[in-house]
């Protein structure tokens, strides 16, 4: 496995590519998963070294220079209402890594609903509402980023 120093203003950043088809990669920066465009098509087979590729990272990246893999459908951002209900926003990009309730069920304000991991620090997101949970707009393993709609709760 070879490694490279890929660094941005300065900041190192640990990379692996874990796909590459036509001019799309996925990949990883940072343990983040990332969905960049390429300028032009790399035909994955022909470069070997696209399996892994490991750069050191002493420091945290402040933010990875490329497009998040928006893994939800991209919600409109009000902030009270969306079809009779109120919702529940990222507070700050990251990953779910564990939802806690169910569509359906009763929650009182300060009922933690989701736990969205950030800066590898884990977040209770809790209820600003009382009501029932009408539906959920994310999955465990989903990235979402700040004002993302999370829980709709009517």
């Amino acid at each position: 496995m070879k490694k490279y120093q890929y660094k941005v203003k300065g900041v190192d950043y640990e990379v692996e590519i874990a796909e590459v088809e036509g001019n799309i990669a996925k990949v990883n920066v940072n343990g983040i998963p990332f969905e960049i465009e390429l300028q032009k098509p790399i035909n994955a087979a022909k470069h070997p070294t696209l399996n892994k590729v490991k750069v050191d990272a002493p420091k945290p990246a402040p933010a990875a220079p490329a497009k998040p893999v928006q893994t939800a459908a991209p919600q409109p951002a009000p902030t009270a209402a969306v079809a009779g209900g109120n919702v529940i926003k990222a507070p700050l990009p990251g990953t779910i890594t564990d939802v806690k309730v169910q569509v359906g069920q009763q929650v009182s304000v300060g009922d933690v609903v989701l736990v969205l991991e950030a800066m590898k620090m884990q977040n209770n997101i809790e209820s600003e509402y009382a009501g029932q949970v009408q539906s959920i707009q994310v999955k465990q393993g989903d990235t979402v980023m700040e004002g993302s709609v999370l829980i709709v709760i009517g």
